[in-house]
């Protein structure tokens, strides 16, 4: 079988491209890890989606999800799209199961990937204090002391998600001063379980015993006194932002100093008629879950309009 259309990836992006689709009749596959992206990891609740004044990000996905699935022409398969080719019209998306799948366009809608802070410790310490997802692993630390990597938005919505489980909640941020949405910054400044500390360089992640142990403490050099400095907690959240999940494409797309997908942004097509990106993954400047699904709409209708073309 050769479809319309296969988008890559769950996320608002992937999900609202697949809803267009399927009103559209587009034979769709919507070919996914699992449904939800970083919202359902990282959105501990959404304030700023229009009809939701508040909603987790895991409820907000499920109301996606469910309206997707009411489309008759997109199927949905679970697997992990590994590389994407074009042979004259055509595309074949290989998956992890090396199984090769046919398609007239591709929308990439693969997201972003988490950060790592990348210092002494951290990979050794990966699910043994180390996390990068408190909605996954914030309940864990009930009554513990915690530190939170990264003082934009995702830091502190992650602090403020954990003040209902940990005892003591550090926030270090590398630059002189927090840049996040003035309402977390209240927010915070509410909370006495919380401390901020700016100007904190990461250094080391160190656990007990060194090898193989729990994470014990965290050291970092404070950037005006270039003195070393040591807090003792028991999990670590790294909030440092997302790198986009792009590498599939290789070869058939233009890539920014960041590794974003290059696209034109009326359509969000890719240097390779017939194939688009939408999302995180992609060269537009704003991240927000209102905008990869906008991003998804348009990228699904430009699909749709290049099929036309193609007949």
């Amino acid at each position: 079988m050769i479809y319309d259309l296969i988008i890559i990836g769950g996320g608002p992006a992937g999900i609202t491209a697949g809803i267009y689709a399927g009103r559209q009749k587009m034979k769709t596959l919507l070919l996914t890890k699992e449904f939800g992206g970083q919202i359902a990891k990282k959105a501990t609740e959404v304030c700023n989606y229009p009809g939701f004044e508040n909603i987790s990000g895991t409820e907000l996905i499920d109301k996606f999800v469910s309206h997707l699935e009411k489309q008759e022409s997109v199927e949905i398969k679970f697997s992990q799209a590994e590389k994407i080719k074009k042979q004259e019209n055509i595309f074949t998306i290989t998956t992890i199961e090396n199984e090769k799948i046919q398609g007239k366009s591709v929308i990439v809608a693969t997201g972003a990937d988490p950060r790592p802070l990348e210092v002494i410790g951290e990979k050794e310490f990966i699910g043994k204090g180390v996390s990068y997802c408190v909605t996954c692993d914030g309940p864990i630390f009930k009554n513990k002391t915690i530190a939170i990597i990264g003082g934009g938005n995702a830091g502190l919505e992650a602090a403020l998600f954990m003040k209902n489980y940990a005892s003591k909640i550090y926030v270090l941020e590398f630059g002189a001063e927090i840049k996040a949405d003035e309402e977390n910054k209240n927010e915070v400044k509410k909370s006495d379980k919380i401390e901020i500390i700016t100007g904190a360089s990461v250094k080391e992640i160190k656990g007990d015993p060194p090898a193989g142990g729990m994470v014990n403490a965290l050291i970092y050099e404070d950037n005006v006194s270039k003195e070393n400095k040591t807090l003792e907690v028991q999990g670590i959240f790294i909030e440092i932002g997302s790198q986009p999940a792009t590498s599939l494409a290789k070869g058939l797309v233009d890539f920014t100093k960041r590794d974003e997908i290059q696209v034109e942004s009326e359509t969000f097509s890719t240097k390779t008629p017939g194939l688009f990106a939408a999302g995180d993954n992609n060269s537009g400047p704003y991240k927000q879950i209102i905008t990869a699904a906008g991003e998804g709409c348009k990228a699904s209708l430009a699909a749709y309009d290049y099929l036309r073309k193609l007949k």
